[in-house]
């Protein structure tokens, strides 16, 4: 008999960590073979690192020289350097330019879709907002980019538009999701549950393509 296991995945969509995770667990959910006897289905969880920032936001460089790296030029081209390094072998142009920004609209729109829609338009919004802010320095959750994000998941402009542009809608049921994450003892991004029939396995933290693949493997076997 089939068994269904429900991935969670906890991110922030401005967490470069989160980006790549989603590139490499997607890698291996791929590589599973047709004949696969667990259906996986990931469900996104919001999760906010910087929840006092501003919707209007600021610079993301200086953001991030100035409050993760000491204000240290040299530092701050590491980290650049690094990152640049790593989203080169799952495909991803970071970029450090642009405005850094409250997350929480965007969080809004994915998780009101996500339970509209399905997870696989979900899937595509958070893409879209990834490839925006990390590759296009476009602000992370404008209404301008949080439309051209619906447009790209294939959501009508006429149902997505109204949505988009009332923050107010789906306001606490998204602060209230932010919340239940963070009561799950969940204090950094990206945090990975993946549902098993014998038990859960947790991967916290950026992994490699190989870990998530031993951790579905893990669950399939257990399934059985």
């Amino acid at each position: 008999m089939a068994y269904s296991s429900q991935i969670q995945f906890t991110l922030d969509t401005i967490c470069p960590w989160t980006y790549l995770a989603k590139r490499r667990l997607s890698r291996a959910l791929a590589a599973l073979p047709s004949d696969c006897p667990v259906t996986f289905t990931v469900e996104y969880k919001p999760y906010q690192l910087f929840p006092e920032a501003s919707q209007e936001g600021e610079g993301k460089y200086e953001w991030y020289k100035r409050s993760k790296y000491g204000d240290s030029e040299e530092k701050i081209k590491m980290y650049i350097a690094l990152m640049t390094a790593y989203g080169e072998t799952e495909g991803i142009r970071y970029k450090f330019g642009g405005t850094v920004a409250n997350t929480l609209q965007a969080h809004r729109v994915i998780q009101h879709f996500q339970e509209t829609k399905g997870p696989e338009v979900a899937d595509k919004l958070i893409d879209s907002l990834y490839r925006q802010y990390f590759e296009e320095e476009k602000h992370p959750s404008s209404a301008e980019t949080l439309l051209s994000a619906t447009s790209e998941a294939g959501i009508d402009e006429r149902e997505a538009k109204p949505f988009v542009e009332d923050p107010d809608d789906g306001l606490m049921d998204v602060k209230m999701a932010v919340r239940e994450q963070t009561g799950n003892a969940i204090d950094s991004v990206p945090h990975v549950v993946i549902e098993g029939k014998r038990r859960d396995i947790t991967l916290i933290g950026c992994k490699e393509v190989d870990e998530y693949q031993k951790a579905l493997e893990q669950i399939i076997k257990e399934s059985r």
